[in-house]
């Protein structure tokens, strides 16, 4: 398979960002079953924990996506 090259010096920050977003898209959508990594359940134990006891909360993906992108949006400009 040729390499893919983009012009990741002339990108700005949100168009990096939706290019990661595009292809993590694609790779969940072709695979069937897709396996994380062992760590990653001790992390998601450990993140429960925090949210039963009160430290932490979490929020839509919708919602957390739309944060994120003005997060980035705004340290772009």
């Amino acid at each position: 398979m040729p390499a893919i090259s983009l012009p990741l010096s002339k990108m700005t920050l949100s168009q990096k960002m939706d290019v990661l977003e595009q292809v993590w898209e694609s790779v969940v959508a072709k695979e069937s079953r897709f396996e994380s990594p062992t760590w990653h359940l001790e992390i998601l134990k450990e993140r429960e924990s925090l949210v039963r006891s009160g430290k932490a909360k979490f929020s839509a993906w919708p919602e957390a996506k739309e944060r994120i992108r003005k997060r980035v949006h705004a340290s772009a400009d």
